[in-house]
């Protein structure tokens, strides 16, 4: 009875998959109507780059203004690195030296001398700490107003995007025809399947 079923499975399969060499090529042109977008060229490609920057990519190569912007953005994301980087870097070695300052100062066997060290240390921090406070409050701010940029600009980019995604898709309607087809092939071979296994 094994020997049965495995022979009447493996001849089904072969069968089927014989339909499905000629029968697949069509089935997957007819998925969906053939009709072109109007922003074809960014779904061609695979999936490197997120659908929302390719086909915003295509948009700005057709349109002048959003170029323009784009390049704004590019230009001022730049200017905001080069101008932090500076800071940071001053901030950076003056946080640096204090660190080691007070971790130098613990290995001080004079306790006087170690207690006299680490109020110096911390007279100075506090000082250049009080200097500095404005330009934090100035980098803090840059730092809020990019990331309000970047919000406003994924949001400017979304919203530009979804009515050509939507062209695409009623450019694209899927059809239930195939998938009905090939549910219905499915059935009889579970049908015979089920007769087979009685």
């Amino acid at each position: 009875m094994k020997k049965i079923l495995f022979t009447a499975i493996l001849a089904l399969s072969i069968i089927s998959c014989k339909e499905n060499e000629s029968g697949n090529a069509g089935a997957v042109e007819n998925a969906v109507d053939d009709t072109n977008s109007s922003i074809k060229g960014s779904f061609e490609s695979g999936r490197s780059e997120n659908m929302i920057d390719k086909i915003y990519s295509e948009l700005a190569k057709k349109d002048k203004n959003l170029k323009e912007l784009d390049e704004k953005l590019v230009k001022l994301n730049e200017e905001s690195r080069k101008v932090l980087a500076a800071y940071d870097e001053i901030l950076n070695k003056s946080e640096s030296f204090y660190q080691d300052a007070h971790f130098q100062a613990t290995s001080v066997k004079d306790s006087l001398l170690k207690q006299h060290l680490e109020k110096e240390i911390t007279i100075s921090s506090d000082s250049y700490n009080q200097k500095i406070s404005k330009v934090k409050e100035l980098i803090d701010k840059v730092n809020t107003n990019n990331d309000h940029i970047a919000n406003l600009y994924t949001a400017f980019k979304i919203r530009k995007t979804l009515p050509e995604i939507e062209k695409y898709q009623n450019a694209h309607p899927l059809k239930t025809d195939n998938l009905e087809s090939f549910i219905k092939k499915q059935n009889v071979l579970l049908d015979e399947l089920k007769k087979l296994s009685e």
